[in-house]
């Protein structure tokens, strides 16, 4: 079977008090430890904590739950920073996978050791994605008796009720 391709291009920074401001768009988010320079006006993005999906990116990140968690993965000193991606409903479980098997965020637990699509290629269009491989190709990998990749979300929403 032919490699899926996906094209991404990602725009932000958003930092936690104003993200906010992010598109109500179907897309991935990548989560970043990172410190704000307000004399230049950038962000030294230092480490890649997490990366999700969502049907509108701006409503996940003002409802997500993890954020006190993402907040302990960051070093002293460091702040939350988001960046979007659009990608079309289709493809944003499949972009979610590929990235994180990919780059395995310490703060993601689903699709870190599995890769349960066909053979996926992601080439990332901007550079508003520091610390993410510009192009890679990610192969199936499941782990024998693994759920299928809806399954392992909703025992991961299960899991987190308990």
């Amino acid at each position: 079977m032919a490699d899926h391709k996906i094209s991404l291009d990602f725009r932000g920074y958003w930092n936690e008090y104003n993200k906010g401001n992010m598109p109500e768009l179907s897309g991935i988010y990548c989560v970043y430890g990172g410190i704000e320079d307000p004399q230049k006006k950038s962000v030294d993005i230092k480490e890649l904590i997490y990366v999700g999906e969502s049907d509108n990116v701006n409503r996940r990140l003002a409802q997500h739950d993890a954020i006190p968690y993402w907040r302990s993965c960051i070093k002293k000193g460091r702040g939350l920073y988001f960046s979007f991606g659009p990608v079309a409903a289709a493809e944003r479980e499949r972009c979610e996978a590929a990235l994180i098997f990919q780059h395995k965020p310490p703060a993601n637990i689903i699709y870190v050791d599995t890769f349960p699509f066909e053979s996926t290629t992601i080439s990332l269009a901007s550079k508003r994605a520091p610390l993410l491989e510009r192009n890679f190709t990610v192969h199936r990998m499941v782990v024998p008796g693994e759920a299928s990749p809806g399954l392992m979300r909703r025992g991961w929403q299960l899991m987190r009720s308990f």
